[in-house]
């Protein structure tokens, strides 16, 4: 049975499975765990710019090709780069494949993609690719499932350190909130989400604060933790069940952001059929899917209390009668990325026998 070692590089830590070729899966601390005979090892990679829309075989030229993307994703491609060297190292026989969070998202239109900035500067590559494809993918595959038949129009909520929201019609990207980097978008852990792009400028041509000083602090200082002092939704949930002000501020926020930008694909895909949450907050908190629902009752959303409280996903938490139906899907990277990568050295070996 053939194993794919999964490599998942975040911008803080480094997630590693072993898949299976039933689509099971099982995490494991250490590449030394992995078994001899792997099929492949696969590397998430966030930002595929507009070179990489499919899975890669990472030979020598499409290593030099990931290095000169790391700019358009530092704490994410920056990470996944060194991986993907270590791994070539340390297991040379085994073909690697790059598998992009960009990819899902090629599909987005134009109008839904372009910034309105001048035309030298869109010719550079700067527009909108989006981001935690892989996770949209996996819940809109579970949401067919769980719902018998493939809803036509879907919002997944990835709600995690970092949070999107992405609209799928008829199973492929329409929009999505992050844009030209992970940091557009939703409030997250960490990152602001979408500001006035006047907010950067002003600190750094008029209050002369570094420029440096402002790229990490919008990365790593603001979001829930700028706004409540951690970052971590299960603890900002307690301090504000506790009466903390500013956690509670925080919440507020985070929801309002959230609401709105369901609202804003469900815009994009001409209504709703069907939501989902997914990622750690995403699936652990009752509380966000309440109030989401609540604050999006006007869209035909609605959850049951005591499904919502109880669910485990994967699981539906859909109020009875609800036209819009309401899922919690637990996020499973692991299981696109192998099969894209088996998939890519398939199409490699077909293409070779074709010669």
């Amino acid at each position: 049975m053939g194993v794919v070692l999964v490599m998942n590089a975040g911008s803080t830590s480094v997630k590693l499975s072993l898949v299976d070729d039933a689509g099971d899966a099982r995490p494991i601390d250490s590449a030394d765990q992995a078994p001899p005979g792997l099929e492949a090892v696969a590397h998430r990679v966030v930002h595929g710019g507009e070179r990489f829309r499919a899975p890669a075989l990472l030979d020598d030229e499409a290593m030099e090709a990931l290095a000169g993307l790391s700019a358009l994703a530092p704490l994410h491609n920056g990470p996944a780069l060194e991986l993907a060297r270590e791994a070539r190292r340390r297991f040379p026989d085994v073909p690697q494949v790059a598998v992009f969070d960009t990819a899902f998202h090629a599909t987005i239109p134009e109008e839904a993609s372009t910034y309105a900035l001048p035309a030298a500067w869109r010719e550079t590559g700067i527009r909108r690719y989006g981001f935690h494809g892989l996770s949209v993918q996996w819940s809109s595959e579970r949401a067919a499932a769980m719902l018998g038949a493939p809803p036509r129009r879907l919002v997944v909520c990835h709600i995690g350190g970092g949070a999107s929201c992405t609209a799928v019609l008829e199973g492929r990207s329409a929009d999505t909130t992050m844009g030209f980097s992970p940091l557009e978008g939703l409030v997250m852990a960490t990152r602001a989400g979408s500001l006035d792009p006047d907010i950067p400028l002003h600190l750094i041509l008029r209050r002369g604060v570094p420029p440096e000083d402002v790229e990490r602090a919008i990365n790593n200082e603001s979001g829930l933790a700028g706004l409540a002092g951690t970052g971590d939704m299960r603890e900002v949930e307690a301090a504000a069940a506790d009466g903390d002000a500013a956690a509670a501020r925080a919440l507020a926020v985070h929801d309002h952001r959230l609401a709105g930008a369901v609202a804003a694909m469900a815009a994009a895909l001409g209504g709703l059929d069907a939501l989902v949450f997914t990622g750690g907050a995403g699936e652990g908190s009752a509380r966000l899917r309440a109030e989401a629902a609540r604050r999006l009752a006007f869209l035909d959303v609605a959850v049951d209390a005591a499904r919502n409280t109880s669910a485990a996903p994967d699981a539906e938490i859909s109020a009875a009668g609800a036209p819009v139906r309401t899922l919690v899907v637990r996020a499973r990277e692991e299981i696109v990325i192998a099969r894209a990568a088996r998939a890519a050295i398939a199409t490699r070996s077909d293409t070779r026998g074709a010669q």
